[in-house]
């Protein structure tokens, strides 16, 4: 059984699938979205879903550092919901906070990547950083999402 971890932004969404047994997670994608258009790449996320078997789907929860929610959360959870509507999977969220800024000083102390490619990479390894976290913290999949 699998799960996917989102990062869901304004302008991207970033994909991570756990592996079956539900130990590691690993970078899919980025899609693309639009929130004004109300263009939220849920066509792409399905041919995921599918292609993965993902059974259910972890959302990254932007809170602020004082654990306040702001209009990030609100949009994390409104997705959720337009997720779960449409796909009629499981939806649980994992606190975000730090996992751009923990990817960020991955990429840039520990491989060295440029600015540029960072841009390109960096809300796929937030997702799966998300996604590990909830995996981490759930004792793997018989607890949390699948084993509630």
């Amino acid at each position: 059984m699998r799960l996917l971890g989102l990062d869901v932004g304004s302008k991207t969404v970033g994909v991570s699938v756990s592996d079956p047994m539900g130990w590691t997670a690993q970078g899919v994608e980025i899609i693309r979205i639009d929130e004004e258009a109300k263009e939220f790449g849920l066509d792409r996320l399905g041919e995921i879903i599918k292609e993965k078997q993902a059974k259910g789907v972890v959302l990254g929860l932007p809170k602020n550092m004082n654990n306040t929610e702001g209009p990030r959360v609100d949009a994390s959870r409104a997705y959720g919901k337009m997720v779960e509507e449409r796909f009629g999977l499981p939806i649980d969220f994992q606190d975000e906070r730090l996992t751009t800024v923990q990817a960020e000083r991955m990429l840039v102390e520990e491989a060295d990547v440029s600015r540029k490619k960072r841009k390109k990479v960096i809300d796929k390894l937030a997702a799966e950083l998300i996604l590990q976290n909830y995996l981490d913290a759930h004792g793997k999949l018989t607890q949390g999402l699948l084993g509630k």
